[in-house]
């Protein structure tokens, strides 16, 4: 076949990998993208009757103008941190686990058992239950489509996005049957957990924020320190190389899986026990899925994560505010932070990738 065929069966847009860019050069695309992300988002803030100036000065001041506004934002980065942290171990191993959603739930589940059932514990010893019992659950929801993957080499992302419904409609048959309260009228509920069940306090904010602190550092560590971590990494580059040099390469899938459930489970006990103080269906409330955004804009890196987390946080504190303040719809809100995604993410994309289109040459060698 001539090379003009060949070319012709090429797509007509397609994407290529970059050559590695220097820190200044990603520094200057974030800083473009991040201009460009508020001038679009000021037009539409204008094309629906404000003032930009006085909507982005909004969000900045809603999430940090008092102390209640503070804790309020520490409150949303709580969950979004730590699941981020869990998903982080699995997307370091290229295994693509879409699945934080049901392994928040699953975590909340079991460890609300504790808080339902065995509430005369002593406080801390309850705690460090249904914190331990937690991580197991989400662990083993996450260990399922990693034995799968390992066994039968199935697609992990359609398993672990499917396994997140289950585990929702669990949920609902506990709060329609078995863990119904008695005492609710109208739509059925689970009962509120005792104060002896409930996550203390620091500084005005459950604590899950320093368990979040502490992971940070643990996986952090985890991943560039230790033989492990390691191997997650090789996994990642490449299967063939990992079982070339000697690695089980099965067995790491299915110990990464176990963490990344198991810190995501820890997640859903926060939840549940921090901030909901019951077993919701919105305990998870889609936070699994906005972690997959900041683990890839943090590039995977703990650290990053720390600080995306707690700009998505602020994003979405402000946000409410925003709409309280101005009485701006709730859709209008949404699509002003899709927005400022929109340019966040592709700059990201962009700092990897770049579009090619295709070129037919003749047999002289002319275009």
């Amino acid at each position: 076949m001539s090379d003009i065929n060949k070319k012709a069966r090429e797509p007509l847009i397609r994407t290529v990998k970059r050559a590695e860019r220097s820190k200044m050069e990603i520094l200057r695309l974030r800083i473009i993208a991040f201009a460009l992300a508020l001038i679009a988002g000021g037009l539409f803030v204008l094309l629906i009757g404000f003032n930009p100036l006085e909507i982005y000065a909004t969000i900045i001041s809603g999430a940090f103008r008092s102390k209640m506004a503070v804790q309020a934002t520490i409150k949303f980065m709580i969950p979004l941190l730590i699941s981020s942290l869990g998903v982080t171990l699995a997307f370091k191993m290229r295994f693509w686990n879409i699945g934080a959603e049901g392994q928040i739930i699953v975590g909340a589940i079991c460890s609300s058992y504790f808080a339902l059932f065995h509430s005369d514990w002593p406080h801390m010893l309850l705690l460090l239950a249904m914190f331990v019992v937690g991580f197991i659950g989400g662990g083993l929801w996450g260990l399922i489509p990693a034995y799968f993957k390992s066994k039968f080499n199935t697609n992990e992302t359609l398993f672990t996005l499917m396994l997140n419904y289950i585990a929702l409609h669990i949920i609902s048959f506990l709060r329609d049957g078995p863990w119904k309260d008695p005492g609710s009228s109208g739509f059925p509920k689970i009962a509120r957990f005792v104060a002896n069940a409930q996550i203390d306090k620091v500084f005005g904010v459950q604590f899950g924020w320093l368990i979040g602190l502490l992971l940070v550092v643990i996986v952090y560590i985890y991943l560039k320190y230790t033989k492990q971590g390691y191997e997650i990494s090789v996994v990642g580059e490449s299967q063939s190389t990992a079982k070339y040099a000697g690695m089980n390469v099965k067995k790491i899938i299915l110990r990464t899986m176990i963490l990344s459930g198991g810190i995501c489970g820890i997640t859903g006990m926060i939840q549940s026990a921090g901030s909901d103080m019951t077993l919701a269906s919105s305990v998870a409330g889609g936070v699994g899925f906005t972690a997959i955004i900041v683990a890839w804009l943090a590039n995977l890196n703990p650290f990053n994560i720390l600080v995306v987390s707690f700009l998505f946080s602020v994003l979405e504190k402000g946000s409410s505010v925003m709409q309280s303040t101005h009485g701006i719809s709730t859709y209008s809100a949404s699509v002003l932070q899709g927005i400022i995604l929109f340019f966040i993410l592709g700059c990201e994309f962009y700092i990897r990738y770049k579009f090619v289109l295709r070129s037919i040459r003749n047999k002289g060698g002319s275009k």
